[in-house]
This record gives C-alpha cells, structure tokens and sequence, in this order.
C-alpha cells in the first residue's frame, strides 16, 4: 500500500511526457504510405462514363427515341502535363461521353485518342486549363514479393480511395473472359474494387509501378495490375507522334530497365530518316530531348509530341564514354494511304480507283474528316468517313444517308479508310438473300449518332453500271 503513490507519480509523469507535441523532428503520423499518397494523388484522375443502350431494331429516324443510360466507373493516371491520361480500355470502351475529374475537383470532358485492346489500355484526352501533375513512374523490374503497395482509385464511384497492402505474387497470367486474357501480372492484395480499373498501384517512393486491371471474383483480396514496364511499351505506342502528329523521327530504341538501372539504346536508324540525318547511331543511350530527360520511349514520344516538321530539337546521347549532342528535325509521315494527314487523304481519295465503286453502288463520295470534327465522333468508334456527296435515289439516299455526315460503321465494321469501305463491300452481310439484320450503318451527325439499314443484292455490289 505505501508504494502506491509512487507508482501513480510515475504513471502520471509518463502520460503527461507522452502528450508534450514532438519537436524538432518528423511528424510520425506522416509515415512512407503517407508521403507516398501525397505524392502521387494529383495525378490520379477519376472516371465517369455514360452509354445508350438503344434498341438496335428500331426503324432509323432523325429521332430514334429514348435510350437508356448506362453510367460507368474507372480511374485514370496523367502520363503528360498536356492532359494526355491512360486507364484501361474497358473502362471507355463503347462509351459516349467521358468524364475526368481530378484531385483538385476539377471536371472536364474527355475523349478517346487512341487504345490497344489486346493489353486492355487506352490513352484519353482533357483539355486542361493548366499544365498537369504527371505521375513518376518506378519500374516492375525489381518487385519483391512481400513489398508494400498501394492501390488508390475510384472505388464504387468514392473518389481517391486509398487501399494498401502487399505484392503476393509476380507474373501471374490471368484469363478474365473469354475475349481477354493478361500476361504477366503483378498480384496484390491491397483492395480493388469496381472503379480501380486503369488506377495506379504505387510502391512506398509515390511511383506507380503497375495499372489496377482486374479482381479475382468471390476471392478476398485477391487482385491484379499489369506491370509498369509493360504499360510503358504500349503507352509509347499510344503516344507515337506518327499516329498522333502525323510526323516521324525514324529512331528505333528500346527501353532497358532492371532496378536502378533505366535508359532508353538505340537499336537502328530507319535509312535517310530525321533520325539517321541527325546521326544517331546504335548502341547511344538518349540522355535529353531538349530540356526533357529520357528514360524511355513514352519521354521520347512526348518531347517530339507537338512539334512541327522541320523544327530543330536538340537530342543529347551518351555515346560510349563521351556525352554528345546533335539536332533532329521532324518530317512528315507519308507511308501509308491511311496514315497521311487529314486533308492529304481527302485529295488523294478523290482520285482513288475505289471512290468510283463507293460512287456507283452506295451511292456516296467520302474523305477523311477534317480535324476539327474529329471530336463529334463519339469515344466508343475510332473514326469514321466524312460523307462529302450523296447521289439523289441511290441506296445511301434511299436509306437516309445525308451530305455531312460521318460514316462510322456499316453492315458491322468500322469504316476508317478506303480500304475498309472496299473491303466491307466485298464481303457484305447476307447479299445473296437480299440483306439480314446484320446490314446496318452508322452515322454521326451532329450531336446524334444514328442508324439505318441498306439491304443490297449481289448483283448490286458487282454491277458495272457507270452512273454519273
């Protein structure tokens, strides 16, 4: 009993010392999953979608009716300061509108500049009002089984949910239906949730080293991303100044990337190419685009993104143990009928062997659409054809089919170029019995995506008739 009030002195000291606020030193609450959250959350972006389900065997008309609303989820990562942001393809696929907000609150209308469907990753595009937070980028090359992660993303549609757990397994191959499957995912069991697809899975640094892509149903935490190194090499893709510009630099390099180790070889030179001119050669290590540092080939297609044909950059390389710089100059892309520029297309097609045919069966002379309209074209199709002409009592007159308008689709295929257009006619739905349900058109004018039908006989597609 005598001891007692010494005990409690004691204890009354200790809890009195251990509410004094710290001094001079760090926070503790703000640990590494902290800093790390802070780190990377302004460059997270949250994804809201919206389809029509219309159905498909209505009567086509200026006003087909009510279509119901399907609202979608997802998450998205800013990969450069322009407003350019990759999520997954299943996220925006199929949609009509595109809803990015970010950290800030900010909300902004997006579109679908390009995607790779088979690694389920899709670029989209803002319009931002000021430059964006890119998110840094690790590397998958050196994962650790056990390694802490982090998941954040728009989980059931609650903004910047933040989740963390561990690396449970490297490599895994996943088939998630029938028409999908992944290769070489990172498993994690940090909770993923519908509205994580496309998010980051960062590591302790604030570095995403992995895209939030799928879950294991009926499992608990059991998910899955693709790896950031894999994302990266498709991403450059998606970022290639030849689909984007219109403009190429020649330049083959890969990227090379085990740990703390990470710089982008040139491999070859295309012959009499920017890049050849400008005397790169195989085996340099790409330092610096003009003030932009390289790592890989995404930094490489951003710092040439933008630029004008014949405008000089200056590229620095390692080259051995020396360090040199030489200027590049882009030149237009001109291999391909398809991939020239917009208002190229529209002349040459003008004058191509297949216009006639489009001419005399359907009825319809067709260019490339001009810049400016592109972004009529709803995200769910990934082009179309300006409709330029329409020949009076033809069958795209008889159907509905209108000067101005975009064709995007017909009897079940996109309609991007000349080629798919004389392919398409070439293997048409049914034409020996006369058209099925399959033989429908799509066409964006103005706000309004809609459809009709042109039922054609065989003898139809292969008539020789010259019609003026």
């Amino acid at each position: 009993m005598k001891h007692w009030p010494l005990a409690l002195a004691i204890c009354l000291a200790s809890l009195l010392a251990s509410a004094e606020p710290l001094t001079g030193g760090e926070d503790s609450r703000e640990t590494p999953l902290v800093r790390a959250v802070k780190r990377a959350a302004p460059s997270v972006v949250n994804i809201h979608t919206e389809k029509s389900v219309v159905d498909r065997d209505s009567v086509f008309a200026a006003n087909p009716g009510k279509a119901r609303k399907v609202n979608g989820m997802g998450t998205g990562v800013v990969v450069d300061e322009r407003g350019y942001i990759v999520t997954n393809y299943h996220v925006v696929a199929d949609v009509d509108v595109i809803r990015a907000v970010l950290q800030d609150g900010s909300d902004y209308q997006a579109h679908l500049v390009r995607h790779d469907r088979e690694h389920d990753l899709a670029l989209i595009k803002i319009d931002a009002l000021k430059p964006l937070q890119v998110m840094p980028h690790g590397t998958s090359s050196d994962l650790m089984l056990g390694e802490s992660v982090i998941a954040v993303g728009n989980a059931f549609g609650y903004r910047h949910t933040v989740t963390s757990g561990i690396i449970s397994a490297l490599g895994r191959d996943v088939e998630a239906n029938e028409t999908q499957t992944y290769k070489n995912l990172i498993q994690t069991d940090a909770s993923i949730n519908p509205g994580n697809s496309g998010g980051p899975l960062l590591n302790l640094n604030g570095e995403v080293i992995g895209i939030n892509v799928a879950i294991r149903a009926n499992a608990q935490r059991i998910g899955f991303a693709i790896p950031i190194d894999d994302v990266r090499r498709v991403v450059a893709q998606l970022l290639s100044v030849e689909q984007l510009d219109r403009n190429y630099h020649g330049l083959g390099a890969r990227d090379v990337k085990s740990g703390t180790t990470r710089m982008l070889v040139v491999e070859h030179t295309q012959p009499d190419s920017p890049a050849a001119k400008a005397g790169l050669k195989p085996g340099d290590v790409v330092l610096k685009v003009g003030d932009r540092e390289i790592v890989d080939n995404v930094d490489l297609e951003r710092s040439l993104l933008g630029r004008k044909p014949g405008e000089a950059v200056t590229i620095t390389v390692r080259r051995g143990e020396k360090t040199e710089s030489m200027t590049l100059a882009l030149a237009p892309f001109t291999s391909g009928r398809t991939r020239l520029p917009n208002d190229f297309v529209a002349r040459a097609n003008n004058d191509a062997p297949e216009a006639d045919r489009f001419w005399r069966v359907l009825g319809v002379r067709l260019a490339a659409v001009p810049q400016d309209r592109l972004r009529m074209i709803p995200p769910r199709y990934k082009g179309g054809l300006l409709v330029v002409d329409v020949r009076p009592q033809s069958p795209a007159a008889i159907n509905g089919i209108r000067k101005d308008d975009i064709l995007v689709g017909l009897w079940g295929y996109e309609t991007l170029s000349y080629d798919n257009v004389h392919w398409i006619l070439n293997h048409p739905p049914g034409a020996d019995q006369g058209g099925t349900d399959k033989d429908v058109y799509y066409v964006v004018r103005g706000q309004q995506t809609l459809y009709g039908k042109i039922q054609m006989l065989a003898a139809d597609l292969n008539t020789e008739t010259a019609v003026k």
